[in-house]
C-alpha cells in the first residue's frame, strides 16, 4: 500500500474512532426505556434537523443519486423533492401532535389506542420487515466502496460477493455497537457530525470534478446543450401519441412533475409520518412545535442536497465522455466511488470515503434503534413476558434486538449485492420501491386514525392493509428481483424476477414506483373506512 493510501486509511480510521467515541459518550445516562428511545424529549430542534437530513441521505443517495444523474443525464429525479416539502406540512399539522399527546414511544402504540392490538401488530410487523429490507438494500453500498478500493489496490483481482460482504459487515458492526450502547441520543449526535461531513463532501466533489473536466464550463455547457432532456421538470407526456398510450407512458415514467406533486407527496407522508425510524427522531424534540420546525426546515434543505448529488452524476458523465477510462465500472452505482478512489487528492479522498460511510451509518443507526424500539414496545412488552419488566431489563432487550436486526440487515444487504451484480440495476428504485410496496398500507390506516373518529375496525384494518400491499404488487405490475423457487429446492440459487400482475391486460401500465404508496393508501383507506371502530374516540386535548 502506497503512502497516500496509508494517509487516507488513517483519516478514515480517525473518523470511525471519533464517531464511535461521540456515540458512546452521548448515550451516557440512557438507562431507562424512555431515555434510550426518546432522549427524554431534550434534543435541540437543530440537532433533530441534522439527524433527519442524515437519515434521508443514506448511502443509496450518496452513491445512488449520482448514479441516477450519470445514467439518465438529467436532473429529473430532483422533481420528487417538491413532494417531500409539501408532505412535511401535512405531517407537521396532522401527525405530530397526536403522537406527543398520547405519549407514545413506538408510533404503532397510537394504532392500539385508536383501533386495537391487531392493527398495531400488523402495522408494526410491516414496518419491521420493510425497514430491514429497505436499509439492508442501502447497506449494499457499504460493500461498493470496499470493492472499488479493492480494485484500486489489486487491479485485475476477481471481485466476488464476499468482497461486498466484508464492507457490509464492517459498516454494520461499527454502527450497531454505538447504537446498542447509546440509544437515540447516540444516533442523533453522531448524525449531526455525519450530516456536516456529507454536505461538505457534496460541494467539494462538485468542485473537484468540474475542475478536472478539460475545457471547464465550455465543455460542460456544450454537453448539457446537446442533451435537451437534462432539465429538472419533465412531464413524461408524449403529445404525438394517442391519449391511452401517452397516459401509459407517463404513469410508467418515475421522474415527472406529476409523480413529484402526487406520488412523492404521499410517499413522503408515509416515510416521515408513519415510519418509526423517522418519527422517533421528531419525538426527541422538546415539544410538537420544535418537532414541526425540524421537519419542515429539513424539507427545504433536501432540495439543494439532491441537486448537488445529481450534479455530481452529470459532471461525472461529462468527465468520462471527455476523458474515457477503460476501467470505468459497468455498475452505475460504483462510478462515483471509482472517481473518489482514483481521482481525488490524498486526505480529501479519505474524508470523502468517510463521508460515504457516514451516510450509511447515519441511516442505519436510526433504523436499528427504531426497529429495536418497535419490537420491544409492540411485541416484547405485551406478548413476550415484558409487561412487568424493569427499565434495566427492557433496555437490555432493546440492545439485544439492535444486534439481531443488524445481523438481519447484513443478510439482506448481501442478497442485494448479489441482485445488483446480476442485473446492474440502480439502487434508488430498488431501495425506495421496497418501501412503496407496503407503506401505502401504513399511511392508509394512520390517516384513518387521524382523520376519523369512529371508522376502522381492528380486524378489518388488518385485511385492509393486506389488500393495500397486494394492490400495489398487482396493479403496479411489480417485478421483484428474487430467485427461482424450484432451483432453490434443488440446492441451486438462480436469480429470477417475480412478476406480479401477469393476468392484467397488456394495455395496463407498469406503474412507476413513486405512485406505489398512492395506490396502497387508496385501497387500504377505501376498504377500512367501510367498517366501524369498536373503541371510543381518542381525546383531542391533553
Amino acid at each position: 500500500m502506497n503512502s497516500a493510501l496509508v494517509v487516507d486509511a488513517v483519516v478514515v480510521a480517525i473518523y470511525f474512532a471519533v464517531i464511535v467515541g461521540i456515540g458512546l459518550r452521548a448515550g451516557r445516562g440512557s438507562n431507562s426505556l424512555q431515555e434510550f428511545t426518546l432522549g427524554g424529549h431534550k434534543i435541540p430542534w437543530w440537532a433533530v434537523l441534522a439527524s433527519i437530513i442524515a437519515a434521508e441521505t443514506s448511502a443509496a443517495t450518496f452513491l445512488g443519486a449520482p448514479a441516477e444523474g450519470f445514467k439518465t443525464r438529467s436532473f429529473a429525479y430532483a422533481q420528487l423533492a417538491i413532494g417531500t416539502v409539501i408532505a412535511r406540512f401535512f405531517i407537521a399539522y396532522i401527525f405530530i401532535a397526536p403522537y406527543y399527546r398520547n405519549k407514545v414511544q413506538s408510533i404503532y402504540e397510537f394504532l392500539d389506542l385508536r383501533f386495537g392490538p391487531r392493527t398495531r401488530d400488523m402495522a408494526s410487523a410491516i414496518f419491521l420487515v420493510t425497514r430491514v429490507l429497505g436499509i439492508g438494500v442501502r447497506l449494499y453500498l457499504g460493500g461498493v466502496i470496499i470493492v472499488v478500493i479493492w480494485r484500486y489496490l489489486y487491479p485485475g483481482a476477481p471481485i466476488t460477493l464476499g468482497t461486498y460482504f466484508w464492507g457490509i459487515l464492517f459498516t454494520t458492526v461499527v454502527t450497531t455497537i454505538y447504537t446498542a450502547v447509546g440509544g437515540i441520543k447516540a444516533v442523533i449526535w453522531t448524525d449531526l457530525i455525519q450530516a456536516c461531513l456529507m454536505i461538505g463532501a457534496i460541494f467539494f466533489s462538485m468542485g473537484a470534478i468540474f475542475l478536472s473536466i478539460p475545457g471547464g464550463w465550455e465543455t460542460v455547457s456544450a454537453s448539457f446543450a446537446a442533451n435537451p432532456g437534462a432539465g429538472m421538470f419533465q412531464t413524461g407526456w408524449d403529445a404525438t401519441k394517442p391519449f391511452g398510450e401517452a397516459l401509459k407512458q407517463m404513469l410508467e415514467t418515475p421522474y415527472t412533475i406529476f409523480a413529484a406533486i402526487i406520488g412523492s407527496t404521499l410517499f413522503t407522508m408515509a416515510t416521515h409520518g408513519t415510519d418509526q425510524d423517522m418519527v422517533q427522531r421528531l419525538l426527541t424534540a422538546e415539544n410538537p412545535a420544535k418537532a414541526r420546525r425540524s421537519l419542515i426546515v429539513s424539507g427545504f434543505a433536501d432540495i439543494p442536497i439532491v441537486l448537488g448529488f445529481l450534479a455530481i452524476g452529470l459532471l461525472l458523465a461529462v468527465y468520462y465522455e471527455t476523458t474515457p477510462d477503460p476501467n470505468l465500472p459497468a455498475q452505475h452505482n460504483e462510478v462515483f466511488a471509482y472517481y473518489i478512489v482514483n481521482e481525488m487528492p490524498v486526505v480529501v479522498r479519505g474524508l470523502i470515503v468517510a463521508g460515504v460511510f457516514a451516510t450509511m451509518m447515519g441511516s442505519t443507526s436510526a433504523a436499528l434503534n427504531a426497529l429495536a424500539t418497535s419490537f420491544t414496545k409492540d411485541f416484547y412488552i405485551p406478548y413476550l413476558g415484558g409487561a412487568g419488566a424493569s427499565d434495566a431489563k427492557a433496555v437490555a432487550v432493546v440492545r439485544i434486538a439492535t444486534a439481531v436486526f443488524g445481523a438481519l440487515m447484513v443478510g439482506v444487504a448481501t442478497a442485494a449485492a448479489y441482485a445488483v451484480l446480476q442485473t446492474n440495476i440502480t439502487i434508488i428504485p430498488l431501495a425506495l420501491g421496497i418501501l412503496g410496496y407496503s407503506y401505502g398500507s401504513l399511511l392508509g390506516v394512520f390517516l384513518l386514525g387521524m382523520l376519523t373518529e369512529t371508522r376502522g375496525g381492528d380486524r378489518a384494518n388488518v385485511v385492509a392493509m393486506i389488500a393495500g400491499i397486494l394492490s400495489v404488487l398487482v396493479f403496479c405490475r411489480v417485478k421483484v428481483p428474487a430467485f427461482d423457487v424450484a432451483a432453490l429446492l434443488r440446492g441451486e440459487l438462480v436469480p429470477q424476477e417475480w412478476a406480479f400482475g401477469a393476468l392484467l391486460p397488456d394495455w395496463w401500465p407498469a406503474i412507476a414506483w413513486p405512485y406505489y404508496v398512492l395506490i396502497g393508501t387508496i385501497f387500504t383507506f377505501g376498504f377500512a373506512v367501510c367498517f366501524r371502530s369498536g373503541k371510543a374516540p381518542l381525546p383531542v386535548v391533553d
